[in-house]
């Protein structure tokens, strides 16, 4: 099987808009401030909005597409036969190892940011309490997300490219294959024919 550029442009521009997503998400995760109530003394939290769940989202679909791209193209290492046995094949399944775990960490980091920053609470506490907080998204979620989002198009990538070099297309070479070149010893059998005659 050979390298398809079509494979590679939708594996890599699905990894980097799923980046680009992961970084917006990051920059405009939902914060909060403390506000007192008009009408008792309670205090609730007014949040800001939730742009960043809807690109944590986004990016986990695009990774998610991404990442079923190029496992249905190359069979998931787990299905079909035909990889040649040696160093390509080690390679490929060390990079198909990177590609899955890193897919997944950058997934769990989506989709656990996406869910935490949708989290609001509305009354907190007490008018008179000291030290009150909102519940948010820690910093950085995204960003790791972001981060291994690159990790897994580098692991993709190279998973496809040493999988196609290991990649015989099914086609395994037997032994003793083609034809034999021997000496003939026809020239030898009509010579002895011709000396019985």
């Amino acid at each position: 099987m050979a390298v398809s550029v079509a494979v590679l442009a939708v594996v890599v521009s699905l990894h980097l808009i799923a980046f680009v997503f992961a970084v917006g998400a990051e920059r405009r995760r939902s914060l909060a401030k403390v506000v007192p109530d008009m009408y008792d003394e309670k205090t609730y939290c007014v949040y800001e909005s939730d742009a960043s769940t809807v690109y944590g989202l986004t990016a986990f679909g695009l990774l998610l597409i991404s990442q079923t791209v190029i496992n249905a193209v190359t069979r998931c290492l787990c299905f079909g036969k035909g990889l040649v046995s040696g160093r390509s094949t080690t390679w490929a399944v060390f990079f198909f190892i990177v590609s899955w775990t890193s897919f997944l960490g950058a997934e769990a980091c989506l989709l656990a940011g996406s869910a935490k920053n949708a989290y609001h609470t509305k009354y907190r506490a007490a008018f008179r309490v000291d030290h009150l907080s909102c519940a948010t998204l820690r910093k950085g979620v995204f960003a790791a997300a972001a981060a291994l989002t690159l990790l897994s198009m580098a692991g993709s990538i190279l998973y496809y490219w040493v999988h196609s070099k290991a990649d015989t297309g099914g086609w395994e070479k037997q032994r003793n294959e083609g034809l034999g070149m021997t000496a003939s010893d026809f020239g030898q059998r009509q010579t002895n024919e011709l000396g019985k005659v």
